[in-house]
């Protein structure tokens, strides 16, 4: 029977199957998923408990196209609270001052049941089971209660046995040996060099059904617009993608930096409209995170702020008591030099008492004064642990979208330029030269740009430009995305027409004997 590639298909991961990896911490279940997707999608370091959500990714073997699912580690309930802080590297410390300590060490004490109930999801949600193990370790008692937990509830289902850190292929069947007390058949493996990852997604392929073939239609080519949440520690922003989705996708926890890699989430608007939904790390200063010496939050950071290129919208979420920081700021700096789109959500709104109407325009003045560099941005009130108006952060998303993808008409344009020229004609300098607007154009979507052909670009100081954006913006709209005004010289055009032409004509000229 010939094999039909399914690899590169548009298939929706919605209609995949799905393979996930469970085992305790620091077993190298993150190391397995990069292995099995491909690039650097997971945070891997040296260090248990970096992984808490459910993340998912495509993978590909031969005819198969499947979704792995990396889980964090489970731990055993025996343990002491300070057991658990330790293996989990929890701080009550950093990111929580002004909680009183009995609502901290409740958040700590919660964690581990919180990293299991999404490892849990996980395996419910798979066809194939693959329960990771250390080979360098040997068998340990929470191994031992993972596998009793998999027999008891998941017998049904296809359970592969990996046992990591196995470099060596001789020394890798001796360690492997060990596990065979688990029931289950031990496949030595290396994530981090690759050797034994070939069979084990043969092993996963083959208690994998056969996909059929899937005819994709118009609906599944539709662009699908992605839709990060960013901002700093413990302002919510895992309770809003929960709230949005309807279930407790991502876990929320008073704990600074709970969330450490960039979680993707499929979401479908009331209105039929797919979005990607990325919930990200805190973004804290960097001169804290570079104190604080941890290189899992660094690399969190680092997500964070992927995330934001790799993003359509970006929700800036701020606290409502503590209103604009700093911090704040330089997220916003970063979104505007990206690019994208962006809608302001100011959540914990229920916090602020005795709120009138006054107070929701005199608290929007001070936002649009310290953030003036997102002056085009909406604002979008919530309280997203009740789920109160967290519907308005898609809706203003949704619009903001479509301004970023809008494109006006050149001579539209041209009219809403000459009325601004004439209105306010450029200044003159010294010796009495004036600039010109000859015409423009929109040149690009997302974010949406615009070309003015000029006699002289120098001669169009900021001020200048900026009146014109102010001028666009005020007659042609977009909101909630940053322009791109790009100001060309006709002299410079011409000496590039010029050189073009130069440069065709000598390659028609035939080449010397």
């Amino acid at each position: 029977m010939e094999r039909k590639e399914t690899f590169g298909r548009n298939i929706p991961d919605h209609v995949l199957p799905r393979v996930a990896i469970v085992g305790r911490p620091n077993v190298g279940k993150s190391a397995l998923f990069n292995r099995l997707v491909g690039g650097n999608r997971a945070i891997v370091v040296d260090e248990p408990g970096v992984t808490r959500d459910r993340l998912y990714g495509r993978a590909f073997w031969g005819d198969r196209d499947f979704s792995v699912i990396d889980t964090g580690g489970v731990l055993t309930f025996s343990k002491s609270q300070d057991d658990v802080k330790e293996k989990l590297a929890i701080s009550t410390a950093i990111g929580m001052e002004g909680i009183p300590l009995a609502f901290r060490e409740a958040a700590v004490a919660r964690m581990p049941s919180m990293i299991e109930k999404q490892a849990a999801t996980a395996v419910e949600e798979a066809s194939v089971i693959i329960f990771i193990v250390d080979g360098q370790a040997g068998l340990t008692v929470a191994d031992e209660e993972i596998a009793n937990w998999l027999r008891k509830n998941y017998s049904t289902k296809p359970i592969i046995l990996a046992v990591n850190k196995c470099e060596s292929p001789r020394k890798g069947l001796m360690q492997a040996s060990e596990f065979w007390s688990f029931g289950f058949t031990p496949l030595p493996i290396s994530a981090i060099s690759g050797s034994g990852t070939g069979d084990l997604l043969e092993l996963v392929c083959s208690e994998l059904k056969t996909i059929e073939d899937f005819h994709t239609n118009e609906d599944e080519n539709i662009y699908v617009p992605s839709i990060s949440i960013v901002g700093r520690p413990n302002v919510g922003k895992s309770s809003i993608l929960n709230a949005l989705v309807g279930k407790y996708r991502t876990i929320v926890s008073p704990i600074s930096g709970t969330t450490r890699d960039a979680i993707d989430t499929e979401f479908t608007g009331p209105d039929g409209q797919k979005y990607m939904l990325i919930d990200t790390a805190g973004i804290r200063r960097r001169a804290a995170v570079a104190s604080g010496g941890s290189t899992t939050e660094a690399l969190s950071v680092n997500r964070a702020f992927r995330a934001i290129h790799r993003s359509d919208v970006v929700a800036l979420v701020i606290e409502a008591m503590p209103c604009i920081t700093e911090q704040d700021y330089r997220i916003a700096e970063r979104i505007e030099r990206e690019g994208k789109g962006c809608i302001i959500v100011v959540n914990k709104w229920d916090t602020i008492p005795k709120k009138t109407q006054e107070t929701t325009t005199y608290y929007e003045q001070d936002v649009r004064e310290k953030l003036r560099i997102l002056s085009w941005a909406p604002i979008v009130y919530s309280t997203a642990t009740s789920g109160h108006s967290v519907e308005k952060i898609i809706d203003a998303a949704s619009m903001v979208e479509r301004e970023r993808s809008r494109r006006v008409s050149t001579s539209i344009l041209n009219q809403v330029v000459r009325e601004a020229v004439a209105f306010k004609p450029p200044p003159r300098t010294r010796g009495g030269k004036r600039g010109r607007v000859y015409y423009s154009t929109q040149a690009a979507i997302r974010p949406p740009t615009f070309v003015f052909f000029v006699n002289d670009a120098k001669l169009f100081p900021d001020t200048y430009r900026r009146y014109m954006e102010k001028q666009l913006r005020s007659n042609v709209g977009f909101p909630g995305t940053p322009i791109r005004l790009l100001w060309r010289s006709r002299r410079k055009a011409e000496k590039e027409g010029k050189t073009a032409d130069t440069e065709k004509t000598a390659s028609l000229l035939p080449e010397a004997p």
